[in-house]
């Protein structure tokens, strides 16, 4: 369970992406309005969720540093998940919220 989360996690389904250095997606199985993103490499993954098979993910988008995870909202629309690896190098990483007291780590 994340910390500060009053409901536990309940995973529905799960997919995997051989991310790269160039954009690749993936259909999201399951269904819930909570993403568990895991990035079990070396390097700092950028991903986004999106309607189609047709979503990319840049540089620009949610990072997700080495060997960590997040919790991600997601509304019944999304069903696909893109991803990029960052080059060597990359620094400054800057994420914003709309608000924060929305956030909610369970699945129903």
């Amino acid at each position: 369970m994340s910390i500060g989360a009053n409901q536990p996690f309940r995973p529905a389904g799960t997919a995997t992406l051989a991310a790269g250095t160039a954009s690749a997606s993936v259909a999201l199985t399951g269904t819930g309005g909570t993403v568990l993103v895991t990035n079990a490499t070396n390097a700092v993954a950028f991903v986004r969720l999106g309607t189609s098979a047709a979503v990319t993910a840049t540089p620009a988008d949610m990072p997700v540093l080495p060997n960590s995870r997040i919790v991600l909202a997601a509304n019944s629309s999304i069903q696909h998940a893109a991803a990029i690896l960052a080059l060597v190098g990359c620094t400054g990483l800057f994420a914003t919220a709309k608000c924060l007291a929305q956030f909610r780590a369970s699945t129903y």
